[in-house]
């Protein structure tokens, strides 16, 4: 009695590359993470180690209310790429728009905070290890957060011209995982600097 033979076709024995910007930003965003992760080390490592002042708990004040606005940034872009990803274009330009000032009031608000510690309390970056660190680290994620402002932007224009499509849902989505992420770290920034720095 002879087994019959089963035959699978061609097309299911193929193995399909993954798309290039989900692996693109995967790797920058491990990339980033690694450039991130010294700048922390760097400053636990220097914390309690400046000889002159001002130190971390005679200066910082946690920033609670920005840091609500950048989180919830997450949650507003999420539900942005969702409405783009079913067609519904004129509600993803406004939960992206939405996104874009949560992040611009978060930036706003760090600049704020660094005019006051510069002005006000003498904190540059040449006053001291904490200075440095704090600039440095802080200054590293503020950065990040431009450049994906930039790129929120860009994505708003697109949309008010009428150029971006229900077809354009997965580049806007891997745009979301850099907002993501950029998100992620101010939850380690914040942790390191506000909370175990003080």
């Amino acid at each position: 009695m002879s087994t019959p033979s089963i035959t699978i076709p061609e097309d299911d024995l193929r193995w399909n590359l993954p798309a290039r910007g989900p692996v693109g930003m995967y790797c920058l965003i491990a990339a980033e993470t690694a450039i991130f992760t010294i700048f922390v080390v760097a400053y636990i490592f220097y914390i309690g180690k400046s000889l002159t002042g001002p130190q971390p708990h005679d200066v910082l004040h946690a920033p609670i209310f920005l840091t609500i606005c950048l989180l919830s940034s997450s949650l507003t872009i999420h539900i942005a790429a969702r409405l783009l990803r079913t067609g519904r274009v004129a509600s993803f330009a406004l939960w992206w728009f939405l996104t874009f000032v949560l992040g611009a009031i978060f930036l706003a608000g760090t600049f704020r905070e660094w005019r006051h510690l510069i002005l006000d309390e003498g904190l540059t970056i040449q006053t001291n290890l904490f200075g440095t660190t704090y600039y440095s680290l802080v200054g590293l994620h503020a950065f990040h957060v431009t450049v994906g402002l930039l790129a929120l932007a860009a994505v708003s224009l697109f949309t008010l011209f009428g150029y971006l499509k229900q077809e354009h849902a997965e580049r806007v989505e891997v745009l979301s995982m850099y907002w993501h992420f950029v998100d992620v770290v101010w939850v380690v920034v914040f942790t390191v600097v506000y909370i175990i720095g003080r």
